[in-house]
């Protein structure tokens, strides 16, 4: 499976696949808004065989301290279950540790991201946005960052 950076001819194809795999939801919306966002990283804007998935980190913040959420992550119904998530969420955070990033930050299933060594954030003293996400938001840590409450790139508001 080939994974690499995505590129502007991707974007209508990394929009179709948001679509399809949150059903319509926000994600696709979001997608675009990070782009325009300061907390855009393109580095971190991955696609796995053509688009048949998509993960992005862009830039948050514990506090004042430099970190990245993670998200979304989509990959085509006809694709799930077959590692195109895995091989993504392994190759973003290779190039998340390689940039020297600290800290990546997300909301999800912790039965599902532990496996790629994330823990709930409350273990490390970081709180999420919402206090409702508490159950369902991890890090994975790289090196030391500080306690504190983490906020997404302002995009993420708009949800």
């Amino acid at each position: 499976m080939l994974i690499r950076r995505e590129t502007p001819a991707d974007v209508d194809a990394i929009r179709a696949v948001t679509d399809l795999a949150f059903k319509n939801g926000p994600e696709a919306p979001l997608i675009d808004w990070l782009r325009e966002d300061e907390g855009w990283i393109p580095e971190l804007s991955l696609v796995a065989d053509g688009v048949i998935g998509h993960v992005v980190c862009t830039r948050g913040y514990i506090g004042d301290f430099p970190a990245l959420g993670l998200g979304p992550i989509a990959v085509h119904p006809d694709h799930q279950g077959r590692g195109v998530g895995k091989a993504l969420m392994h190759a973003v955070l290779g190039a998340a540790e390689a940039r020297g990033e600290q800290a990546v930050i997300l909301l999800g299933s912790p039965a599902y991201y532990s496996r790629f060594g994330f823990r709930l954030a409350s273990e490390f003293g970081i709180t999420p946005p919402v206090p409702e996400w508490e159950p369902h938001f991890q890090a994975r840590l790289f090196g030391e960052v500080p306690a504190g409450a983490f906020r997404y790139a302002e995009p993420f508001n708009r949800l």
